[in-house]
Order: C-alpha cells, then structure tokens, then sequence
C-alpha cells in the first residue's frame, strides 16, 4: 500500500485542474464584486452591520470547519464509533448560553470587536492582554493550520506544499484585503455548499459500489459498536473518566465551554455576529449554527462509515482515508470538484483569521491611539488584512514536518488560553466590580496553571513557559506593588507543580471548562485580598 502521508501521488487530470481552477476563479471574482460601497472600515470590518442572518450563520459554520475537520472528522468514525456527536450537542448548549449572555452586552454599545467589552468593564490594558493573546494565538494556530491543510492537497493534487500554500494564501488574500467582511461572508456560505455537497456525493458514490448498498454498511457497522452515540463511561475510575476524549459528561461540557470560549469571545466570531441587523438576528444565526454543525459532523461521520464499510475496516491512518479514497476511487471531474471542496475548507477559515486579526489590530490597537480620516482607516484596514496574509504565508513556509513542536503548540494552543479569556468574560458578565489589574494578574496565573494541567510535550512546554515569562514580566511593569507581589506569590506557588506533581493529563474537552473554572477562582480570590488587604 502507497504511504499517503509522504506526498508521492498523483499526476492530475487536465479535466480536475480546470475545475479547481474555475473554482478559484470565481471565487475572487464574486469575493471582488460582492463587497459593495465600502466607506470606512466600520464598513470594512462589520459589513455595514446589515448583513441577513442566514448568511452569517452559515459563514459561523464555514469558519470553524477547516480543511482537517473535513479530512480527520470522517476518520475518526472510520476508526471509532458515532461518539463525537456528542461534543455537537454541547456546542448548542454553548451557543445558547453565549446569546442570551453576551450578545445583550455586544449590541448595547457601539462595540466593534468582542474585547472592547472587557475594555468597558475593566479598563484599556485587559482589552489589549487579551487582544493579544487572541492575535498570538490566531496566528499560530491558523498559521499552523495553513502547513497542514497544504498537505492533503499537495497529496490530491501532486503540487508541492508551497505552491499549495501560496495559492490558498494569495486568492484568499485577494478577496479579503479588497471586499472585506461582506465578501468573506458570502464566500463562505458559497464555499459552505461547496464542501459539503462535495461530502454528501461522494458519500452517494460509495454506496453506489456496495453490493448492497445501506444494507452493507447496517451489517459492517453493528457488528463493531459503530453505532454508537452516547457513552457515559461511568465504569471507568475517576482517572481514567478525565482522560477519555468523548464521555457525555466530558463532551456536554468540554463542548459548551468550548463553544462559550470561540463563539462567545473569540473576535473571529464575534465579527459576524456584530455585522447583523439586530440582536434578535445575531441570536438566532448563532443559534442556527449549532444545528447545522451537528448535522454537518452527522454527514462527516457517516462518510466515514461508509468509507469502513468500502474499505472493510482496513487499518489505516485517519488522515489518510478520505484522500485515498479521492485519489483511487473517484472518476474524472469528480476529483476535481472534491479537490475544490477541500480547498473550501481551507480558505472559509483562512479568510475569516485574516479579517479578523485586521479588525483586533485596527479597533484594539491602532485606533485607540489615532485619530483618522474614514478614507484613511480603509486604507489601513486593507493593508492590515495584506500584512497578516504575507505573515500567515510567511510562518506556514517556515514549518518542514509536522514533528516540529511548533505545529503541535498551534493545534493546541488555544487549549491553554481559552479558559483565562472567557473567564474574564464571565467576571464582566456578572454584577461584582474587579480591579483591572486583578483580570490581568488572574488571566496571567490560569493561562500559567494550565500549561501544567495539559502537560504538552518537553519542547512545548520550555516554548509556552518562555512566552509566558515575558508576557507576566510586562504584567509586571504594568500593576502595583501589591499586584507585584501577588504575581511574584502565584509563580512561587505554580512552579512546584511542574517539579514535583506530574500533570494529569486529562482529555482535551476539559481544557476549557477547567480553565474557565481556574480564573474565576484566581479571579474572585485575588478580589477578596484586596478588600482584606
């Protein structure tokens, strides 16, 4: 059997390369004519805030479904069962919780991105903490995503991985930098139909080579528990129950939290929610995305039922099944228009990074301190979205394999972070009033444990801690002689941990929640010395 993952493959049919190309061909052209009358770069950013409902949703669910959602998330049924699903049903539960708690407060000012709130409720240097830790973490984790999207298709397609990356990069780049938001919106709900009607024909094609089609694959599945949903896991002990991926308990919540964390604070969301008419639309295009998330994972999973049930169960990697398959399997033209999907894929969530991390640039960085012309903030904005389009290229080229620890610190990186920023947002949600410098040194000190809870790898760890030293060495600078000491008392406390307990490695769902937990107790302790102190 052919080793997919080293990249010798296939010599594309002319017929396939017409397809991916007038793919991409119309994709700039609509991206260039769909942006409209931009005046400013509220206009730029926040589509006028005039943009449906339906539109933006589908854009929300184009955003958090990338190149390896489409690829690994068929795997992972070839190889285990239906259980993930459950973590989708967590995600609506989080999404209506985000609606009902901190959509009220985006749409009662004139809020341009999500952390202008935490600016509102506790001052300038909480708004640019997190800021930057959601531009830190945007790029290196999308930049990461950027490589391994590249390799899939340098598989499909036979282009080498830099090519891959240039063309990806620089069409998205294309219509971001010059239509803005309303360009990268319907875009995405283009490129939304795109890939999954390129998932649900080829689901089509595979049972048209079963012998007996549905009823195939009802005998291959049963018979190895593929089925299954739900699992409680509650006859696992207490340890092994944290370090299991999808429990009910674990995906309900690991999923909700989650949810909570990138659609309720995260700026690459929040965006598209703030470019709707009205809260009421805001709600119910978020709310709107989690179902169709669960029935997108639904597709996703049963392909990879099928593909079992084509393949009869066939150890092989999960990233490697669905382009086997592709390169194989499917005839001529048809490869071309699932390659196109995956390109899909890649640039709804490449497109949605670049916009967003111009916007937190713009609105949380720039503006605050300079006063512009509309006309000029246009400019800027366009030439923000250019600059983080050459650096994502930039930093893609600059990983050689995926065994550089750097890639797994950006396919994770947000585990460590997520839990300090909502957090903090929960702290602005509710009534009690917290000095800005308690956020800051709280935010600081989660974003510290956590790294110990996850436990990454050697290398991961010295390259989080690094970033984390010189990060609370400017918190330093910034807060008081009280918060000095109590910064100085929380890292005496930390580091034992790393020395003398090992980590619990518990299973990724619980990142969040247990990080979220984590800051509001740092959060409310560090409020209650102050008023003892």
């Amino acid at each position: 059997m052919c080793d997919y993952s080293k990249g010798v493959l296939l010599n594309i049919h002319p017929l396939d390369l017409a397809i991916i190309f007038l793919y991409l061909t119309i994709v700039t052209w609509a991206g260039i004519r769909l942006s409209g009358r931009l005046t400013s770069s509220r206009d730029y950013f926040l589509g006028g805030r005039t943009l449906p409902w339906r539109a933006v949703c589908l854009s929300v669910v184009a955003t958090e479904t990338s190149t390896l959602t489409f690829i690994s998330i068929p795997g992972l049924a070839y190889l285990t069962n239906l259980n993930f699903l459950q973590l989708a049903l967590g995600y609506i539960i989080g999404r209506v919780v985000v609606s009902f708690v901190f959509l009220p407060a985006y749409f009662r000012g004139d809020l341009t991105t999500s952390y202008t709130l935490l600016h509102n409720r506790f001052g300038p240097q909480v708004r640019r903490f997190s800021s930057l830790i959601f531009l830190f973490t945007r790029l290196l984790a999308d930049g990461v995503r950027l490589f391994a999207t590249a390799i899939p298709l340098s598989i499909l397609t036979g282009w080498s991985i830099m090519l891959c990356i240039i063309i990806i990069a620089a069409v998205t780049m294309i219509y971001t930098s010059l239509g803005g938001l309303r360009s990268v919106v319907w875009i995405d709900v283009f490129q939304t139909i795109i890939y999954v009607a390129g998932a649900i024909l080829t689901g089509f094609f595979i049972l048209s080579r079963l012998p007996h089609g549905w009823q195939s694959v009802l005998q291959a599945v049963a018979a190895e528990n593929k089925l299954q949903i739900f699992y409680p896991g509650f006859e696992n002990s207490f340890m092994d129950f944290i370090q299991i991926n999808y429990t009910l308990m674990a995906s309900l919540l690991g999923g909700a939290f989650l949810s909570m964390a990138s659609h309720g604070t995260d700026q690459i969301i929040v965006q598209r929610l703030l470019a709707c008419r009205s809260i009421r639309e805001s709600q119910k295009a978020l709310i709107t995305s989690g179902f169709i998330v669960l029935l997108q994972f639904a597709i996703f999973l049963l392909l990879g039922l099928l593909l079992y049930t084509f393949y009869n169960g066939v150890a092989m990697r999960s990233d490697e099944i669905l382009p086997r398959f592709i390169i194989e399997e499917l005839p001529r033209g048809f490869s071309g228009f699932i390659i196109a999907a995956v390109f899909a894929a890649a640039m709804s969530t490449l497109s949605s990074s670049l916009n967003s991390l111009a916007s937190s640039t713009m609105f949380d960085l720039f503006l605050p301190h300079k006063k512009l012309t509309p006309q000029k903030e246009l400019r800027l904005s366009r030439l923000f979205t250019m600059m983080w389009g050459i650096i994502f290229i930039a930093g893609a080229m600059f990983f050689k394999n995926t065994e550089n620890p750097v890639v797994e610190l950006g396919l994770a990186i947000s585990s460590f972070t997520y839990g300090s920023v909502l957090g903090a947002f929960f702290l602005a949600a509710g009534k009690k009033d917290f000095q800005e410098q308690t956020i800051l040194v709280s935010m600081w000190a989660t974003i510290l444990v956590m790294i110990w809870i996850i436990g990454p790898g050697p290398a991961v760890q010295l390259v989080l801690l690094s970033i984390t030293a010189i990060s609370g060495a400017w918190i330093f600078l910034l807060v008081s002689r009280f918060f000095r000491v109590l910064l100085l008392c929380l890292t005496a406390l930390t580091i034992p941990l790393f020395v003398l307990c090992p980590s619990p490695q518990m299973a990724w769902p619980w990142y969040v929640p247990v990080g979220t937990a984590v800051m509001l107790f740092l959060g409310n302790f560090a409020g209650r010395l102050i008023k003892t102190g």
